[in-house]
């Protein structure tokens, strides 16, 4: 009797330490879960139910429930669709440059020359200064009065009178671009960088051997080799660059009238100023859903490329 107590507690054992082997990742993962439920998702859901209702602090016993009224009230704003237009040209330039100028600057990096240990560390203090600093000081260098860009391209004769960058509503959010361009483009310039180096200095050697030029070397060693690297990265600044509004809002306010509104500034100017918590709910909403679409574009034509 005791042995066949002891054959059935041996074989007992394995099935529970599997079971224990099985559960102790969801354990370990489950603290990590709760924390984006609470601070991801639940704010979502929030937002979502909010954007139902017409909600405006300054009438809080007038809140009802409307509906889709908010998502409908959108396709009649025109200052929505000038929002969007320019968050599509705010993404669309903005990321390509930051993309270019880091790809520049990584590769020159990547070369051998004095200093370059400290050049590596100075081209990421735009990345590293906060971005009202950033905004503060490049708003004074587009100053018309006291700005010094006005004054080198006035130095250099290219322009013949003051130009008031962040006032003209025709050049205000190109401004604004470089801006963010020259901010941003030391975190391409990081990642570049570091594929850069995984890239094995054989197959540049192999090429050179073979009579490579340098632009095909480029074109069929380095561009593949840091492929994975350029659609990581520029994912995420595609995510960051289109939620991103404390540049503008220092800047220009989002202004001359809207001409540097973007969807994010424009969804915090009627929550938190107007406070019309409903409608600018709708707008964020909106917003997100648009920017998930697109990105969920970009990873699936990224997966089939990287599965060629």
């Amino acid at each position: 009797m005791s042995t066949l107590q002891d054959i059935s507690a041996l074989e007992g054992a394995p099935r529970r330490r599997f079971s224990r082997d099985r559960l102790t990742p969801y354990a370990l993962l489950a603290p990590a879960v709760v924390v984006v439920l609470v601070v991801v998702f639940l704010p979502m859901a929030e937002a979502v139910i909010t954007s139902l209702y017409e909600l405006i602090l300054f009438r809080p016993n007038a809140s009802r429930f409307v509906g889709l009224a908010n998502y409908v009230k959108l396709y009649a704003d025109p200052v929505f669709w000038e929002a969007l237009g320019n968050t599509a040209l705010w993404i669309g330039l903005t990321v390509p440059l930051q993309m270019g100028l880091g790809l520049v600057a990584a590769v020159l990096l990547n070369r051998e020359f004095a200093w370059r240990g400290l050049a590596r560390a100075l081209v990421i203090i735009p990345w590293a200064l906060p971005s009202v600093v950033i905004a503060l000081m490049w708003r004074w260098i587009y100053d018309p009065n006291i700005g010094v860009l006005n004054d080198l391209l006035l130095y250099l004769s290219v322009i013949t009178a003051a130009v008031p960058w962040l006032a003209d509503p025709d050049i205000a959010i190109y401004a604004i671009i470089a801006t963010l361009t020259w901010q941003g483009f030391p975190f391409f310039a990081v990642m570049i960088l570091a594929a850069l180096q995984g890239i094995p200095k054989s197959q540049y050697e192999a090429a050179s051997i073979d009579g490579a030029s340098a632009w095909r070397q480029f074109r069929h060693i380095t561009l593949p080799g840091i492929a994975p690297v350029l659609a990581t990265a520029g994912l995420l600044r595609v995510i960051w660059v289109a939620n991103s509004m404390d540049v503008i809002f220092v800047m220009t306010g989002g202004g001359p009238g809207y001409a540097t509104t973007t969807l994010p500034l424009y969804a915090f100017v009627k929550a938190r100023q107007n406070l019309d918590f409903g409608y600018g709910s709708a707008i964020a909403v909106t917003f997100t859903l648009i920017l998930g679409s697109v990105v969920a574009i970009y990873i699936a034509r990224t997966m089939r490329e990287v599965e060629r």
